[in-house]
């Protein structure tokens, strides 16, 4: 259950308790109401059950933000490792630049310097956004992407600072998709490619999630958000595109998908959170 049908099922709750309480009260003022114990007794009944719903609703809710809380801490500590083991690396690298430099040897110290250039560019890349947890993912699919030699684009446009979702959620959402997309083109011989754009308009938040990997049918795209849809082979599959569906139906979001012969995209729009601007006086 997500935590906006959990704080909807605290509230309808709530409101009984608050409407048993009234019926409590007039119980008590009536004092020729015919059945007036059973209703007293009735009363005190369902408010003691709906006690326990609140009860169990806020352990639920409680336990779901912590297990969310303790993803988004693994993530970010693992993305500080890896920068403390990039800087020690890169530290021993500017030292072999110093030495080839004092040696004159400048065409040595630019062939050395290119693939480092480009590990620096992967890092920060991934570190545009004011949301950590993002952060932390795209730097680990980016790892996961070179591992696999896949040539991983991502072209980072916002800062994601109003988000309308907890970032954990988004993180769901983009490590589904990403996942999906490395599967996608390992499928396929000679280059493997994906793209991630990230932008924002007045309203929302745009994400493309591109892969050159095979296409997927007309017939299979009607069902591919469905639970339990899958291509892959094995079980534990057919969850993830659901997941990512039902997440953004939550938000009020969308996900659309094209497909051809060349490239297979998923259009994500969560909306943006409404910032009300108070106007102060001079």
């Amino acid at each position: 259950m997500s935590v906006r049908k959990l704080s909807r099922m605290l509230f309808l709750v709530n409101a009984l308790q608050f409407t048993l309480g009234t019926v409590i009260l007039f119980a008590l003022w009536g004092d020729a109401l015919e059945y007036r114990e059973e209703i007293l007794d009735l009363a005190v009944f369902l408010v003691i059950f709906s006690s326990l719903l609140s009860i169990a609703g806020l352990f639920f809710l409680t336990r779901y933000q912590r297990r969310n809380y303790e993803e988004s801490m693994e993530n970010l500590e693992n993305l500080n490792a890896k920068l403390r083991e990039q800087r020690h690396d890169y530290l021993n690298q500017v030292q072999v630049v110093h030495g080839l430099l004092e040696l004159e040897e400048y065409e040595s110290a630019r062939e050395y310097l290119r693939p480092v250039f480009k590990d620096i560019m992967k890092v920060n890349r991934a570190l545009k956004t004011a949301q950590p947890a993002v952060n932390a993912l795209l730097q680990a699919k980016l790892e996961t992407a070179e591992r696999q030699g896949i040539d991983f684009y991502l072209e980072v446009g916002t800062q994601l600072k109003e988000l309308k979702m907890e970032a954990w959620e988004l993180c769901k959402i983009l490590a589904n998709l990403l996942d999906n997309a490395m599967t996608a083109v390992s499928q396929k011989e000679g280059e493997k490619q994906i793209r991630l754009q990230m932008e924002e308009n007045k309203s929302d938040y745009i994400f493309r999630i591109a892969n050159n990997g095979p296409e997927i049918p007309a017939a299979q795209q009607k069902l591919i958000f469905g639970r339990g849809y899958t291509t892959k082979k094995g079980e534990g599959h057919g969850i993830g595109l659901a997941i990512v569906s039902s997440i953004l139906k939550e938000a009020d979001g969308s996900i659309e998908l094209q497909s051809s012969e060349l490239e297979t995209t998923f259009f994500v729009t969560v909306p943006r959170a409404v910032q009300r601007k108070i106007s102060g006086r001079r």
